[in-house]
């Protein structure tokens, strides 16, 4: 005998008993009549008894079925139960949902969000994870992350939200004693800050209206891993950064960063909602998905911060 017990042939053989045929129940089952003939034989033959004495117009429960039909119907309508219930929780955004996001774009656009989010779905809360480091979404559990990318990585499911812009910036106090460069390579003869998780860190990539394509390799005294750390440095007049929009517009709108090579602009990329590839999503995961698309989306009422 095998471990588990036979659920399908139970519940088959309930609903026979409790429509008193198997034709009937073939039909409200959506099942061939064999298929129902053959559950209530397997079980039959699992159990060592006959479960009903058959006529060609009469169908009656042995002792043992008698004895069996009242627990197996008790277990189909448990089923029954346990199933629409599942079903009503699938439908009803409850539960958790872990996001991860990158740490600036995180803190600065993605939480000052969440308060709406938790007001309008009560029963949903969030595991937000911040880090710039790309996470394994399937190795690491999470439910969908937000991904600054030129392009996203293929094997996952992408929605585009916005497109992101990188400026190549330093203090006024910094161009006045070094110079502006004109042209992309003239970085070369700067003090340029580098930031580690771009897809090609020790190299920056160029383009104009022309099509030109330029990629220069600049150096500097300090690299990090986010770049929200770099701006006291740019800041203090110590050297040139290439940094994306949401973390720089502030400090332009201060006057404390200028803009140069604005004929060129750096790879654009956009920010992205990636989750693992698979069948359905649960409602939780998917009310999140379309509360972050409403608001950050190059449509939406708040594409990002500004």
């Amino acid at each position: 005998m095998s471990k588990l017990p036979d659920f399908e042939a139970l519940a088959i053989f309930a609903k026979v008993v409790e429509l008193q045929s198997f034709a009937a129940a073939a039909t409200e089952l959506t099942l061939s009549k064999a298929t129902v003939s053959k559950a209530v034989s397997r079980l039959e033959d699992r159990l060592g008894a006959r479960l009903f004495n058959r006529t060609s117009r009469r169908l009656a429960l042995t002792d043992a079925g008698r004895t069996l039909a009242i627990k197996a119907a008790q277990l189909l309508a448990d089923g029954e139960a346990l199933e629409n219930e599942a079903l009503a929780q699938s439908a009803t955004p409850r539960g958790l949902v872990r996001l991860a996001a990158p740490m600036t774009y995180g803190t600065g656009t993605i939480a000052p969000l969440l308060p709406e989010f938790l007001a309008r779905y009560p029963e949903v809360s969030i595991d937000l994870n911040l880090s710039d480091a790309t996470v394994d979404l399937i190795g690491e559990g999470f439910d969908a992350a937000v991904r600054i990318a030129s392009l996203p990585d293929s094997s996952l499911i992408a929605r585009r939200l916005c497109a992101v812009k990188r400026y190549v910036v330093a203090a006024p106090s910094y161009f006045a004693k070094y110079g502006r460069p004109t042209h992309p390579s003239d970085l070369t003869a700067h003090r340029c800050f580098g930031y580690t998780y771009l897809t090609t860190p020790g190299i920056w990539h160029f383009t104009n209206a022309a099509g030109d394509m330029v990629s220069v390799r600049p150096s500097g005294p300090l690299h990090v891993n986010n770049g929200e750390a770099v701006i006291p440095a740019l800041i203090a007049g110590l050297g040139i950064g290439g940094l994306p929009d949401f973390i720089v517009d502030d400090a332009i709108a201060r006057g404390d960063l200028e803009t140069v090579l604005n004929d060129w602009s750096q790879t654009l990329s956009g920010v992205y909602l990636v989750t693992p590839p698979g069948g359905p999503r649960p409602a939780r995961v998917e009310v999140l998905l379309d509360f972050l698309t409403e608001k950050l989306s190059d449509g939406g009422k708040r594409s990002r911060r500004t």
